[in-house]
């Protein structure tokens, strides 16, 4: 496989990863991580795709009027460790619905470790940082 084509893999995972969320395809996501992998925010940790799928069910509302909410990822720089892992940077941007139309929810930076396994790409370790925030829109925690 050439860095071309596992670097098409890597931006697909993160892709999936905006989709399931906003899809809320909680399960789906949650198997985006290694059994050992962690998704680390300010607004809690977990590891492991059963907690990782817990945390974001009591975090994430349902797709609804008022909740629904696009991810967006740009900005990606993919370095490999090897054939079968990379260090991934990338911006984001949240969309949320509000009765006054789409609003910025939140917009930051996600540091990641990806491993290539059986499964394809997949992540090990992914932080977001917060840099620029506004309303949300999760449940209270």
């Amino acid at each position: 496989m050439t860095d071309a084509t596992a670097k098409d893999d890597i931006r697909e995972l993160l892709a999936t990863y905006c989709f399931l969320l906003d899809g809320y395809e909680l399960a789906e996501f949650s198997r985006l991580f290694t059994e050992t992998g962690t998704w680390e925010s300010r607004n809690g940790t977990a590891t492991g795709p059963a907690a990782v799928e817990e945390l974001m069910s009591a975090l994430v509302p349902p797709p609804g009027p008022g909740t629904r909410r696009k991810h967006l990822t740009t900005n990606i720089v993919i370095r490999f460790d090897g054939d079968d892992r990379a260090a991934v940077r990338s911006n984001f941007l949240v969309v949320r619905d509000t009765s006054a139309g789409p609003a910025i929810a939140v917009a930051g930076t996600y540091t990641d470790r990806v491993v290539r396994t059986g499964a394809g790409w997949l992540f090990e370790h992914r932080k977001l940082a917060h840099d620029i925030t506004g309303e949300s829109g999760l449940n209270p925690t």
